[in-house]
């Protein structure tokens, strides 16, 4: 091992759940963290934002019990995941009024959770049952994923699934997951996702449903962990531009400019699109990650009196576009926190056409259908509401995309974000993961100019024992 001089200095550009994660890790592994957001809030497209003197989440999410990395960092910045998230098991439930579906896993050993669920689930004739059953049987058969990729409506008709599991179950899951419909979405992503839930332990595929704002979730948790660990958060602070030196790089940010050994790169892709244009050496990147299609998410919130519950904490949401109804699922936030009673959360994803309407207008919409979905025509008229759209929200995961890895051709230049290479969708766990990697390309050496590359190698192994 070679000695170490001093902890090699890392900036990490762009606050959300990857920079954060990448901060983490870096500053658990000994090395001084410079964390830079434009915003003035950390969290990227998964935190709290005012609204009208509320703090709502600018999206509803959901996560899944196989988000092991997700789940192992918030334990590391402090986060109860017990305490923070509410854990329900694998369950497709429509409101009971629409008579739909009502698929919901017992906590037996898999796979006696889904035999037993598929056994018991109301809504489906035998022939949904039998082609439920017979699609897990194939995709265990041929490892969760084709030899060519496809669309997952493709995938869908190869395997005999039929019309009504399509429109209850398959449609609504690929939007939750993919955020990209299915006609245009990749099948073998989707396998992966189902892989590492339906195909798992019975716990990865429970679903867990954040009780806290996700400001306080994460972001926050990491800023303290940061500021602990000897990093510095600067938010409000843009990065205009980088300028590569002989021994490392020069951040330009707010009029002011910092060294630093190494830099991971942890924006959306067109701000990382703007700051490697500069580079011949990544040209090619550039272009790549230039030529991403996004997809918008929109999170409807109603609120009602604060004696108003619905029969579950969450439930799925029968969406037709052409008869305006844009709701998938829905969510009573006051089952989640009692500071939030009679506050629900409609989430529409791959958002589109819902997005083109004015606010006012969708929410009434979506106030209409909530009232015809669960039989209660008081539900019509909300006492106020708000519509939230991240219109870029994730990228459009379509069948062969082509998504770069986090190392670049630029010695000490690292990207990060949930649009890097794996076999996940855009989702936080993929973000989570992809921070981690990129703070571990550098932690390895092999990211650093040569002078510092020994550098990195001792502060990772000298500060792994000490820090939990």
């Amino acid at each position: 091992m070679c000695a170490a001089k001093t902890a090699p200095t890392v900036a990490v550009i762009g606050g959300g759940w990857a920079g954060c994660a990448a901060a983490v890790e870096l500053a658990r592994k000994g090395a001084r963290v410079t964390l830079f957001e434009s915003s003035r809030t950390l969290g990227g497209r998964a935190r709290a934002v005012e609204v009208q003197g509320r703090t709502l989440d600018n999206g509803q999410h959901i996560l899944l019990g196989a988000y092991k990395e997700t789940l192992e960092l918030l334990k590391r910045v402090g986060v109860d995941p017990d305490a923070a998230l509410l854990r329900l098991p694998l369950q497709m439930r429509y409101p009971p009024a629409a008579n739909a579906l009502d698929f919901v896993a017992p906590r037996l050993p898999a796979p006696w959770h889904l035999i037993v669920a598929l056994w018991r689930a109301r809504g489906l004739a035998r022939e949904d049952k039998r082609a439920l059953a017979q699609f897990f049987t194939a995709a265990r058969w041929m490892g969760w994923r084709l030899n060519q990729d496809v669309s997952v409506s493709v995938l869908l008709e190869r395997y005999g699934q039929t019309a009504r599991l399509t429109r209850l179950m398959w449609h609504p899951l690929c939007l939750a997951a993919l955020n990209t419909p299915p006609e245009r979405a990749s099948a073998n992503v989707f396998l992966a996702t189902l892989r590492d839930s339906l195909g798992a332990r019975r716990p990865a595929s429970d679903m867990l449903i954040p009780k806290l704002e996700l400001s306080a979730l994460f972001p926050q948790a990491a800023a303290r962990y940061l500021d602990a660990h000897g990093g510095a958060v600067r938010t409000g602070a843009k990065v205009d531009a980088l300028a590569r030196l002989p021994n490392g790089w020069e951040v330009q940010a707010a009029q002011t400019s910092a060294m630093f050994d190494a830099v991971v790169l942890a924006t959306a892709p067109g701000a990382a699109t703007a700051l490697l244009s500069p580079f011949p050496e990544v040209a090619a990147l550039a272009a790549q990650l230039g030529g991403f299609d996004h997809e918008p998410i929109a999170t409807c919130y109603l609120q009602y009196e604060k004696t108003v519950r619905l029969p579950l904490a969450f439930c799925a949401l029968q969406d037709a576009p052409a008869q305006q109804h844009f709701g998938q699922f829905a969510f009573d936030r006051g089952q989640l926190d009692a500071g939030q009673a009679g506050l629900l959360a409609v989430v529409i994803s791959a958002a589109t056409q819902a997005a083109a309407l004015g606010q006012d207008e969708l929410a009434q919409l979506v106030a209409a259908q909530l009232a015809d979905a669960f039989a209660n025509p008081a539900l019509a008229a909300p006492l106020w509401s708000r519509v939230i759209t991240e219109k870029r929200a994730t990228f459009s995961c379509t069948p062969g995309l082509a998504r770069p890895g986090n190392l670049t051709a630029l010695p000490g230049l690292v990207l990060a974000g949930d649009y890097t290479a794996s076999d996940y969708p855009a989702t936080l766990e993929s973000a989570v993961r992809s921070g981690q990697a990129a703070a571990k390309a550098i932690l390895a050496g092999d990211r650093l100019p040569p002078e510092n590359g020994s550098l990195s190698h001792a502060a990772g192994d000298t500060a792994a024992g000490s820090v939990q």
